[in-house]
């Protein structure tokens, strides 16, 4: 297959551009794919907050309970390529911190070596050898006050929703962080060295912005997040913050309908709740470059399975129990696990490790029995996973045939779209 052939068009009005006025009041685009040959599979439309009626006593339901960071910072170049009697650099850099490389020691009095992977814009503007200092920002004074200007020069277009001056800090400000490229790849791709710092998670909260997606528009560069993109884009189930914490650099975005209310009626319902960590980086949101599906190579991304998820689905697939996952992030991760088992059927133990599955289709589902996902992008790897869960066995382009029709039903009725938009579930 083509990259291509997962093409589809989409007013732009469809885009959430916020999320519903309350957490959980979504609408949710119900696939059976349990259809007669000549059907591609039957859709109802509901809402979210239904989501009990449709799942039975004796479900699993697996979550990704990873914890979004504020992983988007704007930082200044410290000059180490500036020419001698030249004027320190200016302008903005973005940089969107992607995965922290190693595993940092559990005593926070010595925090180690910090290294991430990041993409950076501009890039071009970022060599190997640079430092970039990044500074705080008066969440009270972003446009004005002592110690902000505006950054002359800077690109306004390459800044989602830029309107008006970008201001930054002054140079002569004291940076919070401060890191050194180490390495240069494609695609804007860096890895960076921070100073140690022993509140580093805390400096972020502080300084960072939440990861959204360039397809919500916001001028993150001047303003500071809101109280809303905050608390929206995290799940209610997400680990608490710690200080030697990994996490996301976007949100598993089919948690952010549950409620506290709906995870009760769930559990009430018979439906047993388990969770799965997978910290989402470049593995999930990547753009395709390349034209075909066998081409397509992901990133890999962290996971962790807790011992009681593993117990959880041992039990399930002994019992003959539907197991739905709550996510692409999720689906990957579990298939994943299964894959590592070979041919004799999954046995699942409590570990951690990475995965870079792509799921297209094709695939075997050897675990996932269903799923709850959003509306994703055109020619995106997780519309290609959705499209191999909806096909019939032997049938693969027919998964492909069935999403679609049902992506084209959702923008005839209004669906809204993407990481804050409403959701699909598939059984």
């Amino acid at each position: 297959m083509r990259v291509s052939d997962f093409q589809f068009d989409l007013p732009e009005e469809l885009i959430a551009q916020h999320p519903p006025a309350e957490r959980g009041s979504s609408r949710m685009l119900v696939l059976d794919r349990a259809a007669s040959p000549d059907q591609p599979g039957t859709l109802t439309d509901d809402l979210f907050a239904n989501l009990p009626n449709h799942l039975q006593p004796g479900d699993l339901l697996i979550l990704n309970d990873s914890r979004v960071l504020p992983a988007r910072l704007y930082a200044t170049r410290a000059g180490a390529r500036t020419q001698q009697n030249s004027p320190p650099p200016s302008g903005q850099i973005e940089v969107l911190l992607t995965e922290r490389m190693g595993t940092p020691p559990a005593d926070s009095a010595r925090p180690g070596e910090n290294l991430w992977r990041a993409l950076v814009k501009p890039a071009r503007k970022v060599r190997r050898g640079e430092t970039l200092h990044f500074f705080a920002v008066d969440s009270a004074a972003r446009t004005k006050g002592p110690g902000l200007e505006p950054a002359d020069p800077i690109d306004n277009n390459n800044i989602r929703g830029a309107e008006g001056p970008t201001l930054i800090r002054k140079t002569e400000a004291q940076p919070l962080l401060t890191a050194e490229v180490l390495a240069a790849g494609e695609f804007g791709e860096r890895t960076l060295r921070f100073a140690p710092d022993e509140d580093f998670y805390g400096v972020l909260a502080r300084i960072g912005h939440m990861p959204l997606p360039p397809y919500i528009h916001r001028n993150q560069a001047a303003q500071p997040d809101t109280a809303e993109d905050r608390e929206r884009y995290q799940t209610v189930f997400s680990q608490k913050a710690g200080s030697h914490e990994p996490g996301s650099a976007a949100a598993p975005t089919a948690g952010l309908h549950f409620t506290p209310e709906v995870l009760a009626a769930l559990i009430a319902r018979g439906v047993e709740i388990r969770y799965v960590t997978l910290h989402v980086g470049l593995g999930t949101f990547q753009p395709v470059r390349v034209e075909r599906l066998e081409e397509i190579q992901l990133h890999a991304e962290r996971y962790t399975l807790p011992a009681a998820t593993a117990e959880a689905l041992n039990r399930a697939l002994a019992e003959g129990r539907r197991i739905v996952a709550v996510g692409t992030t999720t689906a990957r991760t579990l298939e994943h696990i299964a894959a590592r088992e070979g041919k004799k059927g999954p046995t699942f133990e409590a570990h951690s490790g990475s995965t870079s599955i792509f799921i297209s289709p094709g695939h075997r589902f050897r675990v996932v029995g269903g799923l709850l996902t959003n509306f994703h992008l055109p020619e995106s790897t997780l519309l290609m996973l959705v499209s191999a869960f909806a096909a019939p066995e032997g049938e693969p382009d027919r998964g492909r045939q069935t999403v679609l029709a049902a992506y084209a039903h959702a923008i005839r009725e209004r669906y809204r779209f993407y990481s804050y938009g409403d959701c699909m579930l598939l059984l």
